[in-house]
């Protein structure tokens, strides 16, 4: 039996600001989209927050069996966040800044922003679509708004009609619980603000301006997609008019996934997503994240140690561990003292697995492993809550330390049971990368490494220099290097 049907996950919905018996749109089946980044510029820690906690929300899905569709986006052209000067367009700022091609900035950027993520042990999302890659299913979507009554042309640019949608019956701010009519009292005066009926209007399509470099051509001229535009066209692309949860930061919830709802209700008469899930954001010694302050850091230079504010590196394990300490509906802060208790807890928590293998089986338990076990459960049952989750595992951590005292005991089933839950929760679930099995690797290939130079060492001393330039040739065509001096051989990966 596959194990959600056993198990009763509740998910936190924004859109009725409460927690909710998880049911998804087809037994088994689960499409997820989370807003990916925007590809300017390197990839902060607070984007390193959110899409971690979706990396765990899509890791314990697939645990409970669910086959899961995760759809995360790059966002590589049309990043206009106020429909208001070109110059704000953060790609063409960039472009000129760096003296780089758009596209150059997009593969600078989108190579960083997996290097990032394969540092710290995330999932591949199953589809990872680029908003480029989908201009003709944007151009698509703006024609039927217009065609539906929902958007209109303006000197070559097309907005969505806010009011004509309120109008209509759907309520613009139900996402944010924002009122319409205060919603922009304080807009500021923007180029391109005359071209709307309203000023909550919003930009599906943008008229590019002589300046503009990104371009594409459409029935209303040239120019290029708004931000909002994106994720709806690809979202319903690949799962569908209606989905199961639609993820992001808090920073998106207004405009941008309002504008989605508003995008998705007037194409097909119906909300877009079932389940909306929004992070919470990141501080750093109890201060906002920010460039313009200094209070500022990127992911690697917290793993490098090339920083002033944490006094060591902090390997991509501890600072994952340490993120997954808060809720991710909760601010996370962090600070040398933060990262040092994290790494004292992440040791404790893998001293324990390491211990767990020596543990000694008995005929009979005197501990409920059964009953910890769900514990862990309920704790990722209950919207997802891993602070919960690894309080429960150094529950099961203080097992295996009376066990080892023999102050209690354990069945070889009970023992086994207790392994499985643990390392399905801490590698699997949380994903904590196991680098006891890659140390173990590691060592085992330098074990056969040097039992290789001892062999080239004997057929030189031999003058069996044919097998000798052999074992050389054929280590270096797997990327290990010997390395011959005056104090023996080394080799390099």
């Amino acid at each position: 039996m596959e194990l959600y049907k056993t198990q009763h996950l509740k998910v936190y919905n924004t859109l009725s600001g409460e927690k909710e018996v998880f049911t998804p749109i087809h037994d088994g089946k689960i499409g997820m989209y989370v807003c990916g980044p925007t590809v300017y510029s390197n990839v902060h820690l607070g984007n390193v927050r959110t899409f971690m906690s979706f990396d765990v929300i899509f890791r314990y899905l697939q645990h409970l069996d669910y086959k899961v569709r995760y759809v995360r986006n790059i966002t590589d052209a049309g990043h206009l966040t106020d429909d208001g000067d070109v110059y704000n367009d953060r790609f063409v700022k960039q472009s000129r800044l760096e003296k780089l091609e758009p596209m150059e900035i997009v593969q600078k950027y989108t190579v960083d922003f997996h290097k990032v993520l394969d540092a710290f042990n995330f999932l591949p999302p199953t589809i990872e679509p680029t908003a480029t890659g989908h201009i003709l299913e944007q151009i698509e979507l703006t024609q039927k708004l217009i065609d539906l009554g929902f958007a209109y042309e303006s000197n070559g640019s097309v907005y969505f009609d806010v009011f004509a949608y309120n109008q209509k019956g759907m309520n613009y701010g139900e996402l944010s619980n924002r009122n319409i009519d205060e919603l922009f009292a304080n807009t500021r005066d923007l180029d391109g603000q005359s071209e709307k009926k309203n000023p909550q209007d919003f930009a599906l399509w943008k008229n590019a301006s002589p300046a503009h470099i990104m371009r594409w051509n459409s029935p209303w001229g040239e120019g290029f997609p708004g931000w909002h535009l994106e994720c709806t066209a690809m979202s319903t692309k690949y799962l569908g008019e209606t989905f199961d949860i639609h993820g992001g930061g808090m920073d998106l919830k207004f405009p941008h996934h309002e504008c989605e709802v508003a995008q998705g209700k007037a194409c097909n008469g119906h909300s877009p997503v079932n389940y909306w899930m929004h992070t919470n954001m990141l501080t750093m010694n109890g201060l906002r994240m920010s460039k313009s302050t200094g209070n500022y850091i990127l992911p690697m230079e917290l793993v490098t140690g090339e920083n002033s504010f944490f006094e060591k590196p902090f390997a991509p394990n501890i600072v994952r561990f340490c993120f997954l300490q808060a809720h991710y509906r909760s601010v996370l802060d962090i600070s040398n003292d933060a990262m040092l208790a994290s790494e004292k807890g992440f040791q404790r928590l893998m001293d324990g697995i390491v211990l767990l293998e020596r543990l000694p089986s008995r005929n009979q338990s005197t501990l409920d492993i059964e009953n910890w076990r769900q514990s862990c459960y309920n704790a990722m049952n209950d919207d997802f809550n891993t602070p919960i989750l690894i309080a429960n595992l150094f529950e099961g951590v203080r097992f295996i330390n009376l066990v080892n005292d023999g102050k209690e005991t354990l069945t070889q089933e009970a023992l086994d049971l207790l392994k499985t839950t643990l390392h399905g929760f801490v590698f699997d679930v949380l994903g904590i990368k196991n680098e006891k099995a890659a140390s173990d690797s590691t060592n085992k290939l330098e074990g056969v490494v040097n039992m290789l130079i001892e062999m080239r060492n004997e057929a030189r001393a031999n003058k069996n220099w044919a097998l000798s330039d052999e074992i050389r040739d054929r280590l270096l065509a797997l990327n290990i290097q010997l390395k011959d001096g005056k104090d023996g051989t080394t080799f390099s990966f």
